[in-house]
């Protein structure tokens, strides 16, 4: 018998009440999230489904205040953000992660690359979020969703701020 994960007996659809009242250049524009990461709510996090890591940038975690006991020390090298060049990063750090809608929210806890070059981000979601949070992306429409205690959570964006 399978050991099933939580949130797996829920469906997440989307529909014709997820789509915008326009859609100005299909496929031109990212998922650009504003979840509370740490204590703190960023506003342009980037959902970026090909991606085997979260990303977040030294100079934003100065930027929140995030205790430097927390940091670790790491050694293991990517490629990918850096057009053909390996990057390594400086730390990595457990962070609490919330995304919410106005009446519902989920918390998880993730890891980040603490990367020291400068980024258009504010921090990088990549797979290890979506797994975490069972959540489904929808390209289209720029929007995210998960199951939460509560029901459904949509997280969505504007195509101006993606």
């Amino acid at each position: 018998m399978p050991t099933f994960l939580r949130w797996s007996e829920s469906t997440i659809t989307f529909d014709r009440t997820n789509h915008p009242k326009s859609i100005p250049q299909l496929g031109r524009y990212s998922l650009v999230v504003d979840p509370i990461i740490g204590t703190k709510q960023l506003t342009k996090v980037l959902m970026d489904g090909g991606s085997g890591l979260n990303i977040i940038y030294a100079k934003m975690l100065d930027s929140m205040g995030i205790d430097q006991t927390r940091i670790r020390p790491t050694r293991a090298p990517f490629h990918g953000i850096e057009p053909g060049k390996q990057a390594m990063p400086l730390r990595q750090i457990d962070l609490p992660i919330t995304f919410r809608d106005p009446t519902n929210y989920r918390m998880e806890t993730l890891t980040f690359e603490v990367v020291g070059f400068h980024g258009s981000y504010h921090a990088i979601l990549g797979c290890q979020c979506y797994t975490k949070f069972m959540a489904i992306p929808n390209y289209m429409y720029l929007k995210l969703k998960m199951m939460s205690p509560r029901g459904v959570i949509t997280i969505g964006t504007s195509f101006q701020r993606a």
